[in-house]
Formats: C-alpha cells, sequence, structure tokens
C-alpha cells in the first residue's frame, strides 16, 4: 500500500515535508530504508527521531553510455548497505518495492514521460492526477499477488471500492459553482420585446 507521496524538488524541506506526513500516518515502529539522498537523513531523524530502524542502501555507479548521458542511466556496479537508526533487518534493507512501483507508476501514467505530449505542463493537473491514481491503486486495483486491494489487505478498508466511489469524494471536495451575475457596465434585458416596444394603441 503507497502510505504517502510527495512533489517537489530534492531539498531539504522537501524530503522533511514527506517524512513528517509518512510518520503521522504510522501506527507502529517500522523498518525505513532510503537510497542514498543526503536530505533523507536529517529528514528521517527529525520526524522519527529514534522511533525506527532505518537503514540506506547506496548504489554505486558506473560511467554513463558515451553520448546519452541525459537520458540513459548509468550503469549500477553494486550497493553498499549502511545502518543509520535502531537495529534494521539487514536481510530486509532493499529500494526494490518502491523502484518497481516508479516503473508500475510511469507506465500505468504517461504523465512523466518526457518529449511527448502526455507530459504534465502544469503542477497542479500533475498533482490532481497523483492523487487520483494513488486512490485508485489503494481502494480500487485489485492486485494479483494479494486478491485484493491494498487497503483491504494492511486492514485499512474491509469495501473493495469502484470509480463511482472516487467520482463521488470529487464532487465533494468540488465547490458548487455559481451562476453568474450581470456584467458590469451593462443594462438590464427587458422581460420581453412587447415591454421594450411603446404602446401604438390610441385611447
Amino acid at each position: 500500500m503507497i502510505l504517502s507521496w510527495e512533489v517537489g524538488d530534492r531539498s531539504g524541506a522537501t524530503a522533511l515535508e514527506f517524512m513528517d506526513d509518512l510518520r503521522s500516518r504510522l501506527a507502529n515502529r517500522v523498518q525505513l530504508t532510503t537510497d542514498g539522498h543526503k536530505a533523507y537523513l536529517e529528514a528521517v531523524e527529525e520526524a522519527f527521531d529514534d522511533d525506527v530502524d532505518y537503514a540506506q542502501l547506496v548504489k554505486l555507479y558506473g560511467d554513463a553510455p558515451e553520448g546519452q548521458r541525459r537520458y540513459s542511466p548509468a550503469v549500477c556496479t553494486g550497493t553498499r548497505k549502511r545502518r543509520v537508526t535502531g537495529n534494521p533487518d539487514r536481510s530486509e534493507v532493499s529500494t526494490s518495492h518502491v523502484e518497481r512501483h516508479n516503473l508500475t507508476m510511469r507506465m500505468g501514467m504517461r504523465r512523466f514521460t518526457r518529449l511527448t505530449n502526455a507530459f504534465s505542463k502544469k503542477v497542479e493537473n500533475h498533482l490532481h492526477m497523483l492523487s487520483l491514481y494513488f486512490v485508485h491503486y489503494n481502494f480500487v486495483r485489485v492486485h494479483k499477488t494479494l486478491r485484493c486491494t491494498p487497503a483491504m489487505a494492511s486492514g485499512v478498508s474491509e469495501t473493495l471500492r469502484d470509480m463511482e466511489w472516487i467520482v463521488s469524494l470529487v464532487d465533494a471536495h468540488t465547490p458548487v459553482p455559481q451562476r453568474p451575475g450581470p456584467k458590469t457596465g451593462t443594462r438590464a434585458r427587458p422581460e420581453s420585446r412587447a415591454e421594450a416596444l411603446p404602446s401604438l394603441r390610441n385611447d
């Protein structure tokens, strides 16, 4: 189940906001693994203090393919596991699950695909699309390995939701559109054509 997500840069402020949100959604002590991004070190410490078993999985890379450095990643030549806080199980230190989900997300939602017309042009629209995707992933999509939704497997929900439920959530948080008033500087229209014409009857 996807517990938390964040859209932002790679700064310490973004990492802290992400970890604070993740911490607020957990009821028990967990084991946490991140990559070697330095911003996570302070963010995890400030958000969790000592109430976490935290380790980093640092990947070691070789040189990028010649002439393809902009869009092709360098070859991973190895990894290094490093304990940071608590007592993490070394055999469970892995980022494979989140990396596999990144692939699932990119294949199912083309807004991350650069150099295409599906790439998000506005951050606001990108956030809305991600919100819909994660709600569908957690509460609507039945996963083959689980035979239910992640929310049902984790005990968060006992009900299999559908797209109508997502639409009802959107409608509940959408302001009711107001009828536009008359434009400034315009005259009120007469109720009928007959009222606008002078009377031609002779009394």
